[in-house]
């Protein structure tokens, strides 16, 4: 096919779409049918009518091909381990009892059985649930819900292209079951897996699919030898098979590298590839390889995981380079648009010039859907488009609200005295010990208490206005004594004040800071039924006033145990933020974390003797190429001691850190130099204890031994037993005790009874080191 002929067939299409529905309908179906109120035919019906409606709209937007497999209950690597028939052997009878039950199971736990590992969808904040594989699992296939999805899809009329997590990458994501040797590799499962993809694949052919996506997204990450020749492998298996539609297989969120030959060179009928900024050596390294003459490409133009509007010009020149290195060339956003919220149309509160600046779901489409008509039709038949599109790109660069002349000066005078303690560890934690006199094994939450309806409704009604600033504050006030006073009565050493004033650890502190955009309805799902709207950091940063001060120094008033003040670190911030592409996320750091510096110092001022700065997002915003690594953490790292190494010796830093994989960043974990670092372990049964064991690390920890995302509650045994594995690996004098993560989405009777068994373990096991 010549390049002109390709450009004239050039059509859009997505890879996915945001699963919630305009007004989260799925978050509520799901949530009424866990407590009862909801049916499963009811449930199902919800879904069902989202899906529709979200194929609908793409067709009617000019999608030409719409993705069908890509809606979850949950969690897309949770179905695809149900579609190759991997059940944990602790959930196959719940499986086996109630299909629905025993997936949500998997997803949440029960009380008598622990739920799957949930960890980061590679560098976003999405989560997804973790296979356990080992020597003795057996595949089989089940196509049911990747079969009758695609029915519904082309009922409707529009051409549909099942997606499914690839099976090299699914490999790649599992970990070793409970009982499988520790160096066993999921990858060695491969032969085994692929008949099961064959068998989808015919299923899926005799539904009605043309072409099949195959998402390979680990295949963007350094891969061993071994590694790609299970990929080459997969492929050439997958490719030969005479009974199978079309297959596309597809990477994003950064370049192939060495993986790019290797699926170029496949038996396979596409390739759907990222040419955004961040995998913009994939033009480069298609070239390199001679390209995919008669072969189909989906180029990934458009950036599926930011806010900010296409630069149309720009992504049409990529799209005419590409169109000599394929034979047909279509056009898409980078990955799934499930990472970015649905509409603009929807926000009534955003400065109408900045809304010009965005796009989400719906605008990303119509973007995707403009340049695949340029490309087809020439770009003639978009000026108007493309003259809009400048003028809003222009609008958002001259724009006074994307630059402070104050802010950028205090950045530049910065010196490297500003990001590091004036004592070394040692010295600060005899003063730290000396001034909190806490006990061995010191009890501790990370921060939010359980968000109540009341609570929600004061919030609801304050926005609403049927009560007064005067009346929430005194529902606030109530929370705050409730959580103290249980948190003394249980026993808790170190409090918090619950953070009932919070919506969000992130918003809540980027609606008060110069710079950030909130959104009303800009919902992103994070996992499960978590959704969170992050705010959009559109210029330069600055905290005009306390944040935090008034309600934690309000805490400290009513106990004489010391108060932790809460802060989220300026990596978070920025990681679960949509962020300005303008200048370098260094930079932006350097500007959020002066902001929070201030804060830290007035809590201090304050009498605040614990303050900890929350940097869960540290690992997930690691760069996919290790490449890529050194640069982001020297500032990430440089960013947290920023904010906090204006303090006193004898104020304890803390910050916490949770579902993520911690080994790689064990060395930028010590490079914080904060005082105490809690951690996520319950799920992975204190493997960051072992890991921070391995390196040295010389300072207090707390591996969670209550986890959160589960409504099951610990036993004081359970809870026991994992503070000895932690004691096997970190010693008595460093070792803390809390929960995973924060308690927000806990309910209250679930809470009081894990942390009271919680603190009983922990005396428990006091105890025990009494006696030895």
């Amino acid at each position: 096919m010549t390049a002109k002929s390709a450009a004239a067939a050039a059509r859009a299409t997505v890879y996915g779409y945001p699963r919630q529905g305009q007004n989260r309908e799925l978050k509520k179906a799901i949530e009424g049918y866990w407590k009862g109120s909801v049916t499963s035919d009811a449930l199902r019906a919800t879904a069902a009518e989202i899906r529709r409606g979200n194929w609908r709209q793409l067709a009617e937007a000019g999608v030409h091909e719409v993705p069908t497999g890509d809606f979850s209950y949950y969690d897309h690597v949770l179905d695809t381990t149900v579609m190759v028939g991997a059940i944990p052997e602790r959930h196959r009878a719940a499986v086996d009892a109630d299909a629905l039950d025993g997936y949500f199971a998997m997803a949440r736990g029960t009380q008598e059985v622990a739920p799957l590992e949930m960890t980061k969808w590679f560098d976003t904040n999405y989560h997804y649930l973790v296979p356990e594989l080992g020597p003795d699992t057996v595949f089989t296939a089940d196509s049911a819900k990747q079969v009758a999805e695609l029915k519904e899809a082309l009922t409707l009329g529009p051409t549909a292209r099942p997606v499914l997590v690839g099976p090299v990458t699914y490999l790649l994501l599992a970990k070793p079951a409970p009982g499988a040797p520790a160096d066993f590799e999921p990858l060695t499962l491969l032969d085994r897996l692929l008949p099961v993809y064959a068998e989808v694949l015919a299923d899926l052919r005799a539904a009605g699919a043309e072409w099949v996506q195959l998402d390979e997204p680990a295949l963007v990450q350094d891969r061993t030898p071994a590694d790609l020749n299970a990929a080459e492998r997969a492929y050439r298996d997958l490719g030969a098979l005479t009974d199978r539609p079309q297959l596309l297989v597809a990477s994003y969120f950064d370049r192939l590298g060495d993986a790019l030959p290797v699926l170029a060179k496949a038996p396979v009928e596409g390739l759907a590839l990222d040419f955004t900024e961040a995998a913009a050596a994939n033009l480069d390294a298609l070239a390199a390889v001679g390209g995919l003459p008669g072969k189909r490409l989906i180029a990934g133009v458009v950036n599926g995981r930011n806010v900010w509007i296409n630069d149309l010009q720009k992504s049409l020149s990529t799209l005419g380079t590409l169109l000599g290195l394929a034979g047909r060339v279509d056009v898409a956003a980078s990955c799934s648009l499930l990472h970015v919220p649905l509409d603009t149309a929807a926000e009534r509160d955003v400065d109408p010039q900045v809304l010009r600046w965005l796009a989400f779901a719906r605008q990303k489409t119509a973007e995707i859907v403009t340049l695949a008509k340029g490309l087809a039709r020439g770009t003639g038949t978009i000026t108007a488009e493309l003259s809009a599109n400048r003028a809003d790109l222009a609008s958002r660069a001259g724009s006074p609200l994307t630059r402070d002349p104050a802010v950028r000066a205090r950045a530049e005078a910065l010196t490297d005295a500003d990001t590091r303690r004036s004592q070394p560890y040692a010295e600060r934690s005899a003063a730290q010990r000396a001034h909190l006199g806490l006990p061995l094994l010191p009890t501790t939450t990370i921060g939010s208490f359980p968000q109540t309806g009341e609570l929600r409704t004061a919030r609801a009604d304050l926005r609403a206005g049927r009560i007064d600033t005067a009346g929430y504050e005194e529902r606030i006030k109530a929370e705050i004594q409730e959580v103290i006073s249980f948190q003394e009565k249980t026993g808790i050493d170190v409090l918090v004040h619950g953070e009932p004033e919070r919506n969000d650890m992130v918003q809540y502190f980027a609606e008060q800071l110069t710079g950030y955009l909130a959104t009303q309805h800009g919902w992103v799902q994070s996992y499960g039924t978590r959704y969170v709207r992050p705010p959009i950091l559109a210029g330069d940063v600055f905290r005009p006033e306390p944040i935090t001060v008034r309600w934690t120094s309000y805490a400290q008033s009513l106990s004489d145990r010391p108060v932790k003040g809460m802060l989220t670190g300026p990596v978070t911030m920025l990681a679960w933020s949509f962020v300005r592409d303008d200048q370098p996320l260094g930079a932006t750091a350097r500007q959020v974390a002066l902001a929070l510096r201030d804060e830290v110092h007035d809590l201090e001022a304050a009498g605040t003797s614990v303050i900890q700065v929350d940097e869960p997002a540290l690992r997930e915003t690691l760069p996919l190429r290790a490449a890529d690594r050194a640069g982001y953490l020297a500032w990430a790292t440089e960013a947290f001691r920023l904010t906090t190494s204006g303090v006193r010796p004898d104020t304890q830093i803390h910050t916490h850190m949770c579902y993520a994989e911690f080994g790689d960043i064990v060395q930028a974990i010590d490079d914080l130099d904060a005082d105490v670092i809690s951690l996520e372990a319950a799920r992975s049964h204190m493997q960051v204890a072992r890991e921070l064991a391995a390196h040295g690390y010389p300072r207090e920890a707390g591996p969670g031994v209550y986890d959160i995302h589960s409504p099951r509650v610990p036993s004081t045994d359970e809870a026991a037993e994992l503070l000895r594995t932690g004691l096997e690996a970190i010693p008595a004098e460093r070792l803390w005790v809390n929960p995973d993560c924060g308690l927000k989405t806990r309910a209250w009777p679930e809470t009081r009874a894990s942390l009271e068994h919680l603190v009983a373990a922990a005396r428990t096991v006091r105890d025990e080191l009494s006696r030895s």
